[in-house]
């Protein structure tokens, strides 16, 4: 997948997205403001979820239900880490052996706990409404 797109084309992507992925531990990377956790609120919109999505920036993590209150997925926003053992104080190991979606933003922040078999994202902004992405 290496596709331009604009945010009204993100129900497209997010499902195109979860199709080709390899994994469902997805990470995200890409610059502050690119889109990450808009390009999540589709993919947990894609897969059911009965929650609009937002940021867990300060919360580090939030899941999402559908409506019969299934899990379906975990968002991390490692941005305010400081270190790895922050993850793993938070039980990040136990998070990644859940049979649902993980996805990581800033994954940087924790690269020797991620695991290998993830798959990775790339986003890439090419001007103020059109970014690229790539499966890694």
């Amino acid at each position: 997948m290496n596709v331009v797109y604009k945010e009204s084309q993100l129900p497209n992507i997010a499902r195109q997205l979860l199709n080709e992925s390899k994994s469902k531990t997805i990470t995200f990377f890409a610059p502050m403001g690119a889109g990450k956790t808009t390009l999540i609120k589709s993919l947990v919109q894609e897969l059911g979820g009965k929650d609009t999505g937002s940021s867990p920036t300060f919360g580090i993590v939030n899941e999402y239900h559908n409506e019969q209150d299934k899990l379906l997925a975990y968002h991390f926003d490692f941005y305010r880490l400081n270190d790895e053992m922050e993850a793993l104080d938070l039980g990040l190991e136990d998070y990644l052996n859940q049979d649902c979606y993980v996805f990581i933003e800033w994954p940087e922040k924790i690269e020797n706990l991620i695991p290998a078999d993830c798959q990775k994202v790339i986003i890439e902004v090419m001007d103020t409404h059109t970014r690229r992405i790539r499966l890694i």
